[in-house]
């Protein structure tokens, strides 16, 4: 297949805003014509978020457009949806996020062997100075890289 770790969409400020402590690709439930328009690169998740609930992983605020070709058969763009996950997992990522300060969020949504996978990250969340060394970090990056060539 020619969809063999191909990323669709990727949140830019997951990276910006947190520390990424750990991460985990999982598969997600979809339904209908949902896959059609991941496959179109028709997906958002820069304003989604994951959550665990009795022991079972969701993401929501997860933005899949409309399929153009779907009628009746369409989805709802922005509902919560079902991760998958192995059970030990799921409780390793529990016990990880009640520590104090950390988080679940997506980085990414790509296909693995056909199939849509979303890796989420467990994440610590930046102060404002760590955001200034950031920025500080990628502007003397880009200085040296023109410098350069």
């Amino acid at each position: 297949m020619g969809t063999k770790n191909r990323i669709v969409c990727h949140n830019k400020r997951a990276h910006f805003d947190y520390f990424i402590e750990d991460t985990y690709e999982c598969g997600i439930v979809l339904t209908g014509t949902e896959i059609k328009s991941i496959r179109l690169g028709k997906v958002s998740i820069d304003e989604s978020f994951c959550y665990i609930k009795q022991g079972e992983v969701y993401i929501d605020n997860m933005h899949i457009s409309k399929y153009e070709q779907g009628n009746i058969f369409n989805h709802d763009p922005v509902r919560k949806r079902k991760l998958l996950l192995n059970k030990r997992e799921i409780l390793k990522i529990s016990s990880n996020i009640t520590k104090d300060g950390y988080t679940l969020i997506p980085l990414d949504v790509h296909f693995s062997n056909g199939f849509a996978k979303v890796n989420i990250g467990i994440a610590k969340g930046k102060k404002l100075y760590d955001k200034r060394e950031s920025i500080k970090e990628r502007d003397i990056k880009r200085n040296i890289d023109k410098n350069y060539y």
